[in-house]
């Protein structure tokens, strides 16, 4: 009877997502999946979005309407407004705010005038600003966190621990499995048979770590000549860390490939994947490199420590230690069938943990509980 109620409830709720993100990083794909998932169970789903945003063509599914509102950052109050008529129009049954950068509070405010349900999800485990917390977490009736850590830092910040669901993120395994050949990955980026390939996958901020990468490399690679470091994405420490690069003296065996939407038609063919953030929700590319069967080192930091199996799929080391990242790079990369077992061990991993259809339902049950 209670599976009949809720079936009942689902068909005829309206959610509006609001994600503000003008690239398909780790979180925007996490709504996508979770609105293809909301929709292939029939819940009513829209997607507020800005007009320039990769999102607003991602989505793909015709059950999800698309309406574009221009946002030219945190403080634009006529995102805001035109929000607000948006939410009088539509008279969704919940408000779900996907993003940070003034989307949290525009959404939240919006949403408290027109007595909508919000619900936030925050990926991001870093403190906030007391009162600015305070502030936008009362604008919400429930907050999403992606993991324990953020979760634990959500009640630091002030929040009720009764008021917080814990919702990991999840990937689709088949959907991670490399399109490419190994010889037409080497042959992209100028390689060849004889090298091992580790990769980076993050955004270019501080947080994320490269420079203690870029410090730990010359002693990777005094050991393991062959190795080459491929770093994907960008932001603003590109040209910082660019130098920084160019001045080592391995330089010749690290290149920058900038921001790519096709990473995971080729990203199961490196030989390793690096993440050396310093602060992390959880790391969706963790997820999607163990389901593309790559070992991993990282860092033990924020939720990181949930996304991998330490010792089983990854290796972690001291965040903001380059000594440490370097002898972790090093015991991977000296051993081939230690990198094999751990790229099975993780596509186990993120099978097993970090599923689709429980993403789908935790944030199912979050709605359910809200118009119930």
């Amino acid at each position: 009877q209670h599976f009949c109620c809720l079936a009942g409830i689902l068909s005829c709720m309206h959610i509006v997502h609001i994600e503000t993100g003008r690239h398909l990083y780790g979180g925007a794909r996490q709504v996508v999946m979770l609105l293809n998932g909301l929709a292939g169970r029939g819940v009513r789903c829209s997607l507020v979005c800005p007009p320039d945003s990769s999102i607003a063509t991602a989505v793909g599914n015709a059950n999800v309407e698309v309406h574009t509102i221009p946002m030219a950052g945190e403080l634009d109050a006529r995102f805001g407004r035109q929000l607000g008529r948006y939410l009088d129009a539509a008279r969704p049954d919940i408000l779900h705010v996907h993003s940070r950068r003034g989307a949290e509070v525009w959404g939240g405010l919006a949403a408290k005038r027109g007595a909508v349900p919000a619900v936030l999800t925050r990926r991001v485990d870093n403190p906030e600003t007391p009162v600015i917390g305070r502030i936008k977490y009362s604008l919400f009736e429930r907050v999403i966190a992606i993991s324990k850590q953020v979760r634990t830092q959500l009640v630091s910040d002030g929040v009720a621990a009764t008021k917080i669901d814990l919702v990991y993120s999840a990937v689709e395994v088949n959907a991670c499995q490399p399109a490419w050949s190994r010889e037409q990955f080497l042959r992209a980026f100028g390689y060849d048979s004889t090298n091992l390939v580790v990769v980076c996958v993050a955004q270019l901020i501080a947080r994320k770590g490269q420079r203690y990468l870029l410090d730990a490399w010359p002693t990777v690679v005094a050991k393991h000549p062959t190795a080459r470091l491929l770093l994907f994405g960008q932001g603003p420490l590109e040209a910082e860390l660019q130098t920084q690069a160019s001045n080592s003296s391995v330089s010749e065996t690290i290149r920058f490939a900038g921001f790519r939407d096709d990473l995971r038609d080729f990203l199961g063919r490196a030989d390793m994947l690096v993440h050396p953030a310093l602060s992390e929700g959880l790391g969706v590319i963790l997820l999607e490199a163990q389901a593309a069967g790559l070992p991993i080192v990282a860092c033990r930091a924020g939720g990181i420590e949930e996304a991998v199996a330490e010792n089983s799929s990854a290796l972690l080391a001291q965040p903001a230690d380059a000594g440490s990242l370097a002898t972790a790079l090093i015991q991977l990369l000296n051993n081939s069938e230690l990198r094999a077992d751990f790229g099975e061990a993780g596509r186990a991993h993120v099978g097993q943990y970090f599923a689709v259809e429980e993403m789908v339902a935790g944030n199912l049950a979050v709605y359910e509980d809200l118009v119930g």
